[in-house]
């Protein structure tokens, strides 16, 4: 029987010889390994700044946080943000968690992303931003989200922490909001332990973002900054405070496994690809599935598959089949996030009706894609669900 995992590593001798340099150097905390991987990552997807964090999650933290501390803060507590109602519950937390109002926004049941013609109409005069997410490696269209913003004051970030390296029209998801996230995490793109990346253009944003992810301090921040004026005295500005800050840091080993990784990614990249190329070839047309449908350049992070509404398939028994024949699944993200108790703790406004997220929420799941051809996996998974 074959076997087919949601994830498996990509780490060969490369990794372990990175790790083994940063244990000789000794130096374990953020250092020069980190600053080199955020520097050839920013050169890979072509954005000015690069800040490398310790998980997907904390990029979305600060990125959300840092919009509050430029000198002219960019949102307020209670300020409007549109988000899709599928995503990662960390997309929502950090909105939340700086008390602005999240209007949840549903999807559409083909890309997964943002059903654009819901999104055209709940976003008002009240709507300060809108938090785009690029789930499973898809591409939002982003021409329709820019035409629907127009010359209205909005910001965009995005969330990209399932889509390194997909493309929407030859430019790099997570470059084209204000600011975009990343993950590299086990299951993703490329994996570094744990880890998170923000990308910008916007260098008073990255300076803030470089304080706020040590403690608020100004330690790390170059001589010349836009959030404090910094002095000559090294002594006095090792223990500085000037931002609300965290201590969300990366460590040195993460980021030299980074260096490797990142060296890995475009074939990491073209294998997912390939795969993905086997799986539309056998399931483009299945009489009993709706597979996502590429918008850009996906990345692939996985395969979705959703129960199509004439079907008489359960998903309760597909999940059962799949696990029996060793393959793994999982459902689509959250599925409908704003089914969760959580939100008790949300001042959030849910426009219109989730009818897709709903669907996808009961009848939607998704298999794993690998950096290494999957034909045989992809051909067993078909076989299995015929």
């Amino acid at each position: 029987m074959i076997k087919y995992p949601l994830a498996t590593s990509t780490w060969d001798e490369k990794e372990i010889e990175a790790i083994q340099k940063v244990i000789a150097s000794d130096m374990y905390t953020m250092g020069a390994q980190v600053k080199q991987f955020e520097t050839e990552f920013a050169h890979f997807i072509k954005a000015k700044f690069c800040l490398m964090v310790n998980s997907g999650s904390s990029a979305n933290l600060l990125a959300v946080a840092a919009l509050f501390y430029t000198k002219n803060p960019k949102l307020k507590r209670g300020d409007e943000v549109i988000v899709p109602a599928v995503s990662w519950s960390t997309t929502y937390y950090p909105l939340y968690q700086y008390g602005l109002k999240l209007k949840f926004v549903d999807v559409d049941l083909h890309t997964l992303n943002f059903d654009l013609d819901q999104l055209a109409k709940a976003v008002t005069d009240k709507t300060r931003m809108i938090f785009a997410v690029n789930l499973l490696g898809n591409p939002n269209d982003f021409d329709t989200i820019n035409e629907i913003i127009g010359e209205r004051d909005i910001i965009l970030i995005e969330d990209n922490c399932e889509s390194m390296g997909a493309e929407f029209k030859g430019k790099q998801t997570g470059t084209f909001g204000l600011m975009g996230t990343f993950s590299t995490f086990f299951s993703h793109h490329m994996a570094t332990m744990e880890g998170g990346l923000i990308a910008t253009d916007d260098e008073e944003l990255y300076h803030v973002l470089i304080s706020l992810r040590a403690h608020g301090w100004t330690r790390h921040l170059p001589k010349e900054n836009k959030v404090a004026n910094k002095s000559e005295d090294w002594f006095t500005e090792s223990f500085r405070f000037v931002l609300p800050g965290y201590n969300v840091r990366p460590v040195e080993m993460s980021g030299a496994i980074g260096i490797e990784q990142l060296k890995k990614l475009p074939d990491f990249l073209k294998h997912r690809r390939m795969n993905a190329e086997c799986f539309v070839s056998l399931f483009k047309d299945h009489k009993e599935f709706y597979i996502q449908r590429n918008t850009g350049n996906s990345s692939w992070f996985g395969f979705s598959l959703i129960i199509k509404p004439e079907s008489k398939l359960k998903r309760k028994d597909i999940v059962e089949k799949l696990t029996k024949h060793n393959i793994d699944c999982r459902p689509i993200v959250t599925g409908d996030f704003t089914k969760n108790e959580v939100l008790s703790y949300f001042d959030y406004e849910i426009f219109g009706d989730m009818k897709n997220a709903k669907y996808l929420d009961e009848n939607g799941l998704f298999v794993g894609n690998h950096q290494m051809p999957l034909n045989s996996e992809i051909a067993y998974l078909f076989k299995v669900l015929s």
